[in-house]
């Protein structure tokens, strides 16, 4: 509709030329004369009428690439606030899991703790001796000798794995009676009723005696020693 517009603006900014020359050759006018004049105007429309086509073109595939890039930017911010939705969902998830996960290991602790306790209470009878094995006053502990230097000589470093986990190191000459590893256990707590030595590798219950000096038993290095429970008949 604009082409056409111009297009006949164009027209109709001809005719006054057309009408001057003619007017001016009127009276030599001829009709090859007529001819030529009137091919001029057409060539001279033809020619507007192409630089308006063009320019036109031009414009319209402007346009269009501009309406196409605008449609893609709206697009690509759908894309990018929907990506963003399933960020935040999965991540509303992920909490969630990980709230679920805290109180079922809660839960689970609670519940071991439980059971743990149980199976003490069951075993309690079991394991019951006289008060003065389970809980020795400080008259029955004996005291441990003084421990001696790192850099003195026909020392061993013994290492006692409790039940809990925790290790303890103490020094002790190879000379000494090996009655010396069961007063150190009872002096940090386990009573020689209750519980006994082993030997980590191979793995057996280690036998002491007051005439039996800690070489004698075999203890002429750094060792480890396990705290054990005792078996307690019925």
């Amino acid at each position: 509709m604009a082409s056409r517009g111009v297009i006949g603006v164009f027209l109709l900014s001809a005719l006054p030329l057309l009408c001057l020359e003619l007017r001016r050759g009127i009276p030599d006018l001829g009709i090859k004369d007529l001819i030529l004049l009137c091919g001029r105007v057409f060539l001279l429309l033809a020619l507007l009428t192409l630089i308006i086509s063009m320019t036109t073109s031009l414009f319209n595939s402007f346009k269009s690439s501009q309406t196409y890039l605008k449609e893609e930017e709206e697009k690509n911010e759908k894309r990018q606030k929907l990506v963003r939705k399933k960020q935040q969902e999965a991540q509303g998830e992920k909490g969630d899991e990980e709230i679920v996960l805290e109180n079922a290991s809660l839960t689970s602790f609670e519940t071991t703790n439980r059971e743990a306790a149980k199976r003490r209470n069951l075993a309690k009878p079991l394991t019951e001796v006289s008060p003065s094995a389970e809980q020795p006053s400080q008259k029955q502990v004996p005291d441990l000798p003084e421990e001696p230097s790192e850099t003195t000589e026909e020392v061993v470093t013994v290492a006692l794995r409790c039940l809990g986990g925790k290790v303890l190191r103490r020094r002790f000459f190879k000379s000494w009676s090996s009655q010396v590893l069961f007063d150190w256990m009872m002096k940090i707590g386990y009573h020689t009723s209750l519980y006994g030595l082993s030997t980590s590798f191979p793995r057996r219950p280690l036998e002491v005696a007051q005439d039996q000096s800690l070489a004698d038993i075999g203890i002429t290095v750094d060792t480890v020693l396990n705290v054990e429970e005792k078996e307690q008949s019925n």
